[in-house]
């Protein structure tokens, strides 16, 4: 709401026949193509690509009311029988490319694609209280290592980054709700997006792609190209760098190139100041470095302490840390693209520079279009005393490197979440909001849920290509060293990756309600362009007159305007007797018909998102979406799909304590009725356009929270109404 306020909403609504000009910067431009599927592992050099027009979303079982209940366990948006209890229910075209639970909690899950039913199981289902060893997903064919992993290799939880296509829809039931635990990352595509391949609607059966998993199995290995005619790598020591005293000099790269391979190394006996040593890396002399974190915390772990010898400290698929008789060896594998220039450099922190760093860098030329990628980012944050009540920010673009607009992708943390073997702190809520949105497009259940684990991975160490928890001892007392009460773990996004075309805030929860005092150190990776793909043209304030008549608002079935009193989710809104959160009004209608209203966009869009500000107190809003050319005189609809939110703020507790006890109908409502949500309108409907006519038109599936209870009262609520025209950035590189 805020970034329309500052232009104006009156003078926005009242300006509908002026054009919105040069907002893209390059016209017509097509943006690249979007990796899907087995591509989206398949091509990870493309990491850096823009995705414009891609949504993604992580849906949860999160305690509706913002504290912790069952650790984040078994709150469900409707249970249709027993065994049949929803946690997911999305239409569109897209892809779910990961789900995680709570050990076999759940199990058997069903997977509803486009309305077809495919059970997957785990194998401790039969006995779920005698779970088997070496246990895996059923069908094991469609479930394969290393897309997919239990409870014995986590540590706690059920993985799977096996893609699931969806055409139409798609629902994820849980057939047993103790402990009945999950987050779960999902892409959703308009229609005219160029993706890479086509989707077809998983079959429930079929492997999948052999070279992905080859790929993933290839994890704590060299990923990058090693040969080829125009691949240069350089080798060194660390030298004293004579423009930074005391810093270390490892390279400086012409461009433009891509960064493909990042390796380092150090003796055994210089781990522990090496690892505490910055990593500093500055595309195309920018003003502020991109990559500036500590090394050990850059490369998966919250230090190089290796409590058990092993081999492998970190064994990601984009990071490693490895160590031999003589040497502990990281490497670093994102694409880091750039167009002038590339600085690297290490700066010690206290202890002096460490002895023996070397250094290797591989790179090849880029010649693709400067606003198609990214620049890679590494951004480190030191949270000493979290303030209570509050989440901590990972990251805010709107201030990164001097602020403004970014576009890219947020691709995944590494954090320190104890520097004294503290694990209760991990009860905490992954919280990220992208392009202005007061609604989480993510929300998760737990801090080791994100890290890939369950149950604070029963204190033990794990490291697995996309998630882990390499460094720190079970607790206090057991711990060796000081260093190994430093607690780390590491989420990776690849195929889930979370783009964004304005700015990105990733925040966490630190302890159940924000209560945990413990030491956090973050650092979230991302890739960003300081440049938007997505720019506000419009907004609409349902309720108000003025703002009504400008728009050419028109619901016949309309409620008058009412006002209510609520808050958004945003975590505890109480602690300690100190509100956190206040509530706030907001002013709207409901209808069980159907409302037109004219929004302007970006005549060069390449789509709109729509989204609309909603009271949640109304469960299963669903609508048909049409639009049409604001200028014709008589609208000419076309469809553009469905928009539909599951759920609403009373859901559904069934946490029984037996294993196997009976499914319970707990009925629960949370204060917070406000949320955002989106739709994507086809870019068919809108290029060339200045302003579209849309028409919602209330289209509900009735059903009862539960078997047996009444329908609630259903309606669409609209509050608000913000348009956002998807355009190539306006971006133009550096040259030396």
């Amino acid at each position: 709401m805020d970034v329309f306020a500052r232009m104006g909403r009156s003078a926005v609504a009242l300006t509908l026949g002026l054009a919105v000009l040069g907002v893209g910067g390059t016209g017509a431009e097509e943006p690249p193509e979007i990796p899907v599927g087995a591509d989206a592992y398949l091509r990870w050099d493309q990491w850096p690509r823009q995705r414009i027009g891609v949504r993604a979303y992580m849906r949860s079982t999160y305690d509706r009311r913002g504290g912790n209940e069952g650790a984040d366990a078994s709150h469900f948006l409707y249970q249709e029988r027993d065994d049949f209890n929803v946690s997911l229910d999305v239409e569109g075209r897209g892809v779910l490319y990961f789900a995680r639970y709570n050990h076999w909690h759940g199990s058997p899950w069903t997977y509803e694609v486009d309305g077809a039913a495919h059970v997957v199981r785990e194998t401790s289902t039969a006995e779920p209280e005698h779970p088997k060893p070496g246990s895996v997903f059923l069908p094991e064919s469609a479930f394969p290592r290393p897309l997919a992993w239990t409870w014995a290799e986590t540590k706690g939880a059920d993985l799977s980054w096996v893609p699931v296509a969806f055409d139409r829809s798609f629902r994820m039931a849980y057939g047993r709700t103790h402990y009945g635990t999950g987050y779960y990352i999902y892409h959703l595509y308009p229609r005219g997006l160029r993706l890479s391949r086509d989707l077809a609607p998983w079959d429930g059966v079929s492997p999948p792609d052999p070279a992905v998993l080859k790929l993933i199995d290839r994890s704590g290995t060299d990923l990058a190209p090693l040969g080829g005619p125009e691949m240069r790598e350089r080798r060194g020591e660390a030298r004293p760098d004579g423009d930074h005293p005391g810093a270390l000099a490892l390279a400086t790269l012409d461009g433009p190139g891509v960064v493909r391979a990042l390796e380092l190394s150090v003796p055994r006996a210089s781990a522990s100041a090496f690892g505490r040593a910055r990593l500093r890396v500055t595309w195309d002399d920018r003003e502020h470095p991109s990559i500036d974190a500590p090394v050990a915390l850059f490369f998966g772990a919250g230090t190089l302490y290796n409590r058990e010898d092993k081999e492998y400290l970190v064994r990601a698929f984009p990071v490693s840390v490895r160590y031999d008789a003589d040497r502990v060896h990281l490497a670093c594998y994102f694409p880091m693209p750039f167009f002038s220039s590339a600085k690297f450099e290490l700066v010690p922190e206290g202890d002096g520079p460490p002895d023996g760093v070397r250094w290797a860098i591989r790179h090849e030329p880029y010649r693709g279009p400067a606003n198609h990628v990214g620049y890679f980012h590494a951004s480190y944050v030191d949270h000493p005393s979290p303030t209570p009540g509050e989440d901590l920010t990972l990251l805010d673009t709107r201030s990164a490197e001097g602020g403004g607009d970014w576009s890219g992708s947020f691709v995944g943390t590494s954090f320190i979440f104890s520097h004294n073997a503290v694990l209760g702190t991990l009860e905490g809520d992954p919280r990220f909001y992208f392009d202005d949105s007061r609604t989480p497009q993510a929300q998760g259940t737990g801090t080791e849920e994100w890290g890939g684990g369950g149950d604070y991975w029963g204190g033990r160490n794990m490291t697995l290509p996309f998630a882990g928890h390499p460094a720190g001892a079970k607790d206090a007392r057991s711990a060796a060293s000081p260093e190994d009460k430093v607690e780390s773990a590491y989420r990776f996004l690849l195929a889930d990756l979370m783009p964004f075309g304005r700015n990105a805030r990733i925040t966490l929860e630190h302890g159940g309600s924000n209560e945990s005092t413990e030491h956090y150190e973050t650092v979230a990776y991302w890739y960003g362009l300081p440049a938007a793909s997505l720019v506000p043209t419009d907004v609409l304030d349902v309720g108000d007159e003025a703002s009504e008549r400008a728009h050419g608002y028109r619901s016949p079935a309309a409620s008058p305007p009412v006002e209510i009193v609520s808050r958004y989710e945003w975590g505890v809104d109480h602690l300690d007797g100190r509100e956190v959160f206040p509530a706030h009004a907001e002013r709207g209608r409901t209808t069980a018909g159907a409302s037109e209203f004219t929004l302007a966009v970006d005549p060069s869009n390449l789509g709109v998102l729509l989204r609309r500000t909603l009271d949640y107190a109304y469960p299963g809003q669903r609508a048909e979406v049409d639009v049409a050319d604001a200028t014709e005189g008589e609208p000419r609809w076309r469809r553009a799909g469905i928009w539909s939110l599951a759920g609403s703020n009373t859901c559904v507790y069934s946490n029984p304590g037996p294993e196997l006890g009976e499914a319970q109908h707990i009925e629960q409502t949370s204060n917070r009725r406000f949320r955002d949500d989106e739709f994507l309108i086809p870019r068919d409907l809108t290029e060339g356009r200045k302003a579209v006519r849309v028409r919602v038109t209330f289209a509900p599936v009735p059903r009862p929270l539960s078997p047996g209870r009444p329908i609630p009262e259903l309606a669409w609520s609209e509050i608000r109404y913000a348009a956002y025209s998807y355009v190539t950035p306006d971006f133009r590189p550096p040259s030396r």
